[in-house]
């Protein structure tokens, strides 16, 4: 269908007057339809509207790939609409467990996914540092109100984080000669930079 066809399609099928030319900056990525028109679109070219999208980062992109509209979803995950635009419009989620986990459940991501859509990945990488260098129970708590994961999974992931940072410590002091500490605070540096992704390899993918 040439952008004129699909203009067409979507002001006769769906009332949407939409010019051909904004049409084709859709299709160049210079700019992104509303929900409305997403659906809309898809509709006229007999396919999901996730099919229409890149890999959703966002949660407008998520939500929008599931072909719900944000006063749908809000109702789902039990929040106002206007709070739940608002979080949508400035990426930052602040809703409790009980939403986040229907958040989760709605639109089907995984943690890794939550916590880039949420805008939460600095605060997760500064929360596992401190439970891995310090004690590690008094992290779980505020690691719980981040994720949408078990408690008892999540005791579990973080033990083990925790230990394998102070095992790979203790075990390069014991290594490293006269360089122990300046050996010791590499590896320490290296464990702590990529602690989100061992945490993801722990905890598995699924929220």
């Amino acid at each position: 269908m040439a952008p004129g066809h699909v203009a067409y399609g979507l002001r006769a099928q769906y009332g949407l007057v939409v010019a051909p030319e904004t049409v084709m900056a859709w299709e160049r990525g210079e700019i992104s339809p509303s929900s409305a028109e997403l659906t809309a679109l898809a509709g006229v070219l007999w396919c999901a509207p996730g099919e229409l999208l890149a890999e959703p980062v966002t949660l407008r992109e998520h939500r929008m790939a599931r072909g719900l509209g944000a006063d749908e979803l809000a109702r789902r995950i039990g929040l106002e609409t206007s709070s739940y635009q608002k979080m949508e419009d400035t990426g930052r989620w602040k809703g409790n467990e009980r939403q986040s986990a229907a958040l989760a459940t709605v639109l089907g991501l995984t943690l890794a996914q939550f916590v880039t859509a949420t805008g939460k990945q600095e605060e997760l990488a500064e929360l596992l540092r401190s439970a891995v260098t310090t004690r590690w129970q008094a992290y779980v708590k505020p690691l719980g109100k981040l994720l949408p994961i078990p408690k008892h999974h999540l005791e579990r992931v973080v033990e083990q984080l925790h230990g394998d940072y102070q095992s790979r410590m203790v075990a390069t002091l014991s290594w490293g000669g006269g360089q122990g500490e300046a050996a010791s605070g590499d590896a320490g540096r290296e464990f702590l930079t990529g602690i989100v992704d061992r945490f993801w390899q722990l905890a598995g993918g699924a929220a």
